[in-house]
């Protein structure tokens, strides 16, 4: 398992998109902690990331078109990660209780899927499109080498700067088989056996039988 991290390089209308993305998964969090606070409150339970990504659809979508502008992975990770928050909370209370997100601090979304990492320093993203990167990514740039699979990315804002993060297995191709493989036996009539049946006369020792012919 390998990891990169590259700066994106990002025009206005990308930085917008990113920014929006951004802003729904921190929505979706902020809404989740709210409800799973209330919910332990009145029952003394916590509903779960798959429930609450439910409830989501339902009652927050639905009257919130601007969900609809991003990828779904935005809010489904965040809920992923109050889940994750949660049960880091109750085995190491030092983390401290979860706590709601601000504009500005620490802005960050997942995406998974239809990820391409094009030739170059260009990588398809779903629902951003083609973006760019300060460096070069990753890809079949050795020979025999390819990236195996890959498992989503995360961006997220330092300053004024988005950066991009993921993690890739690599693989070997196996490389193509010349030939078949033939045993050789070295001999002194003969000067080679091969292991297919085939002989090869040894010059001077056929030389020599000629002469005492």
């Amino acid at each position: 398992m390998k990891s990169f991290k590259t700066k994106l390089k990002l025009n206005n209308q990308q930085k917008t998109i990113l920014a929006k993305h951004a802003g729904v998964a921190r929505h979706a969090y902020n809404w989740g902690l709210a409800t799973c606070i209330k919910e332990y409150e009145e029952t003394k339970k916590r509903p779960s990331a798959i429930t609450l990504h439910k409830r989501l659809v339902a009652e927050v979508k639905s009257i919130n078109p601007w969900y609809y502008e991003v990828s779904k992975c935005a809010p489904q990770q965040a809920l992923r990660d109050l889940e994750r928050a949660f049960k880091n909370f109750l085995t190491i209370p030092e983390r401290g209780f979860p706590v709601f997100k601000k504009k500005g601090r620490k802005d960050s979304f997942y995406l998974e899927g239809s990820i391409n990492i094009l030739q170059g320093n260009y990588i398809q993203l779903p629902r951003i499109g083609i973006v760019k990167t300060y460096e070069i990514l990753p890809s079949v740039q050795v020979k025999n080498v390819r990236i195996a699979s890959f498992r989503g990315a995360s961006l997220t804002k330092k300053a004024d700067s988005w950066y991009i993060s993921f993690k890739y297995d690599i693989e070997t191709a196996p490389t193509e088989k010349i030939g078949e493989t033939i045993g050789v036996d070295i001999g002194i009539n003969t000067l080679a056996t091969c292991s297919d049946g085939s002989k090869f006369a040894n010059v001077k020792a056929y030389r020599k039988a000629k002469k005492k012919d």
